[in-house]
C-alpha cells in the first residue's frame, strides 16, 4: 500500500513538473516574440517581416518537439550534420521534421555537404566558392534547388567561418552562376560584446550590404531573402537594424 501511494505521488509530481515546464517553454517563446515585436516597433518595421529561427543545438528534443507541435517553432537551426541526423532523421524529432524549415547554421565541412543537402532545407553558412561548388554539385545530383545564405566574418575568431564583407559581392556573383544554388541573403555572427548596443554600427553595416545585394522580399529563385543577424544576447539590436532571421536558442529553452 505504501509503495502504491509513493508511486501515485511520484507520478503526480512528474505530471506537475511536466506541466510547469511546458508553461515555461510557452512563456519563453511568448517573451521572445514580444521582444522582437517591440524591437520592430522601435525601428518602424513590420513584425511580420521577422522570422524567429529556433536554435535546437542544445535543446532537449522533447521540449523542442513540444514547441513545434504547439505551432510555435516553424523554423529551426542545427550546427552539426551528425547531431541533426541523430535528432531529426532517426531520433525524437523525426516526426516533427516536416513541420519545420530546417536550416544548417554551423561551419560546414566539404565532406558533409552531401548529407547536409539531403537533410536540410537551407544552408546558411556558405563562405567559399569551393563549398558552394560542392553544395551545388550534390544538389544537382538530387535534382534540388538549394537556398543558401553567405556567411560574413565579423570577428577574428579562428573557429568561426565566414568571408570578409568586402569580398562578399564577388563570391555572390560567382555563386549566382551555379545552376542548383539559390543565394538568398547574408548571415553573420557578431563578436561578443558586454554591451550589445556597441554592435549596432556593425549590424547596420551588414544591412547596407544586404540592401545592396539582395533586392525585394522574395528573390528570382522564389525564396525569401534573409538577413540573419542576432542571437539570444543581441537579437533586439539586430532586429532594430534590419535582421529578418534572428537565431534564438538559450532564451527559448532556459529553465530559469
Amino acid at each position: 500500500m505504501k509503495n502504491m501511494h509513493f508511486l501515485l505521488k511520484y507520478r503526480y509530481s512528474m505530471l506537475v513538473n511536466e506541466s510547469a515546464r511546458k508553461r515555461k517553454l510557452l512563456d519563453n517563446f511568448q517573451s521572445a516574440t514580444e521582444r522582437i515585436a517591440a524591437a520592430c516597433l522601435k525601428s518602424g518595421r513590420d513584425a511580420s517581416a521577422v522570422e524567429l529561427l529556433a536554435v535546437t543545438k542544445y535543446a532537449d528534443p522533447l521540449e523542442a518537439g513540444y514547441l513545434i507541435e504547439s505551432g510555435k517553432i516553424k523554423t529551426a537551426g542545427e550546427n552539426k550534420v551528425q547531431d541533426a541526423d541523430a535528432k531529426w532523421v532517426s531520433g525524437e524529432l523525426a516526426r516533427a521534421r516536416k513541420a519545420v524549415s530546417l536550416h544548417f547554421i554551423g561551419r560546414l565541412q566539404s565532406n558533409k555537404a552531401a548529407r547536409a543537402v539531403e537533410m536540410f532545407d537551407w544552408i546558411d553558412s556558405v563562405d567559399s566558392l569551393k563549398l558552394a561548388d560542392r553544395i551545388n554539385r550534390h544538389a544537382g545530383l538530387k535534382g534540388k534547388k538549394m537556398p543558401v545564405l553567405i556567411q560574413l566574418k565579423l570577428t577574428d575568431c579562428d573557429t568561426q567561418g565566414g568571408i570578409s564583407p568586402e569580398h562578399a559581392a564577388g563570391l555572390l556573383a560567382e555563386m549566382r552562376k551555379l545552376p542548383f544554388l539559390c543565394p538568398s541573403g547574408y548571415m553573420a555572427i557578431a563578436p561578443e560584446a558586454g554591451d550589445p548596443e556597441t554592435l549596432r554600427p556593425l549590424f547596420a553595416q551588414v544591412k547596407r550590404l544586404f540592401d545592396r545585394d539582395f533586392r525585394g522580399a522574395v528573390n528570382e529563385y522564389g525564396f525569401r531573402n534573409y538577413l540573419s543577424l542576432g542571437m539570444s544576447h543581441d537579437f533586439e539590436i539586430a532586429v532594430q537594424e534590419g535582421s529578418s532571421l534572428p537565431r534564438i536558442g538559450s532564451l527559448l529553452f532556459t529553465r530559469r
